[in-house]
């Protein structure tokens, strides 16, 4: 799956979710307690294939998944550069020290396996946008 076809697909996932919560007329602090992860792995198991088996993408004791995928991601399905003859596909925006650039044979991915910053609740709530892909919207480049 390419980078895109994750972006969109999950950008329908949580466009769902969200228009199931405001039907049943809950506010932004609700929406945003309903992302979290022991209550999404209840309610939403179609959301993240982590989900089947509960296991936390990110070892945290509150783990927020409204930003599965985060605002400071950066990817080009063509590649942005060359590096050594390999090609760099993505890329953190704010250099984030938890997150690394990683080789996989000619391509180099950003791996934020490390990082938590969007899955906190204080991230959530400065960064809450009902559409997650106005929140997202400088990913793709």
């Amino acid at each position: 799956m390419t980078y895109s076809e994750w972006f969109d697909s999950h950008a329908q996932k949580h466009k769902n979710i969200i228009d199931k919560l405001l039907a049943q007329n809950f506010t932004q602090e609700q929406i945003i307690e309903y992302f979290e992860f022991s209550n999404m792995v209840k309610h939403e198991k179609e959301f993240c294939l982590l989900y089947e088996t509960q296991k936390k993408c990110h070892d945290i004791p509150y783990l927020n998944c409204y930003f599965c995928a985060c605002p400071h991601f950066r990817f080009k399905e063509d590649g942005i550069k060359k590096i050594e003859k390999k090609t760099k596909y993505s890329f953190c925006a704010i250099g984030a020290k938890a997150g690394t650039l990683v080789a996989y044979g000619d391509a180099i991915h950003q791996d934020c396996s490390g990082c938590t910053i969007p899955h906190t609740k204080k991230y959530v709530e400065k960064n809450f946008d009902l559409n997650w892909k106005n929140s997202m919207k400088e990913c793709r480049i």
